[in-house]
């Protein structure tokens, strides 16, 4: 695994173990020999991961759309900086540049991308490992609800068995590094037999 995608807020959160968790991340990223590819912003959690590698050494490629770039919030010590139209280039260009995708902590966007990639790889258009860093717990709620899909019939279990969670930056890394993808055979055709 040579580049990792890290989705995260604008915002720094309410904890300050966000940032520092943040950090940690990127220092588990710059031991493995792994770049970051993130959406290029200097604010939030964005911009403790992108500072946290570069200052270790690590190498840091921004995406950003050119209209956020001219609200100056983007980072200027990116070791690459790729502007793009929009935010499905940006999420397109993100996803070509990465080998596996972690979500951090953030808000509408970041949940966005999350769930593109995932369904992406739902649909075979990608086979690439998907992990949710869940800093203090913040994606608990949201790790119930995959499990109560999964129980409802919206989301196969093989799919649901792809995403790979932790608390732990070191050992999700590991997990990405590891992933084998289970496929669910002929899973639109199971669903249109069964009836969901």
């Amino acid at each position: 695994m040579n580049k990792i995608c890290v989705f995260c807020g604008s915002s720094r959160g309410i904890l300050e173990a966000y940032s520092q968790q943040a950090e940690m991340l990127a220092e588990v990223l710059v031991e493995n020999g792994i770049e970051l590819v993130y959406g290029g912003a200097n604010i939030g959690l964005m911009k403790s991961i992108a500072d946290r590698v570069l200052a270790l050494g690590g190498r840091v490629t921004g995406v950003m759309p050119g209209y956020l770039a001219q609200k100056e919030i983007l980072h200027e010590g990116m070791t690459e900086t790729i502007l793009v139209e929009d935010m499905q280039e940006r999420k397109k260009i993100m996803e070509e540049l990465s080998d596996g995708f972690i979500t951090m902590p953030g808000g509408f966007g970041t949940m966005d991308e999350l769930f593109e990639m995932l369904s992406w790889n739902q649909l075979g258009l990608i086979h690439k490992p998907v992990g949710i860093f869940n800093i203090e717990h913040y994606f608990d709620a949201l790790v119930a609800w995959l499990d109560h899909a999964v129980d409802m019939k919206f989301i196969r279990p093989e799919h649901r068995a792809n995403i790979l969670v932790n608390t732990d930056p070191e050992a999700l890394v590991k997990d990405m590094s590891e992933y084998t993808e289970l496929v669910a055979e002929k899973w639109v055709d199971s669903l249109k037999k069964k009836g969901y």
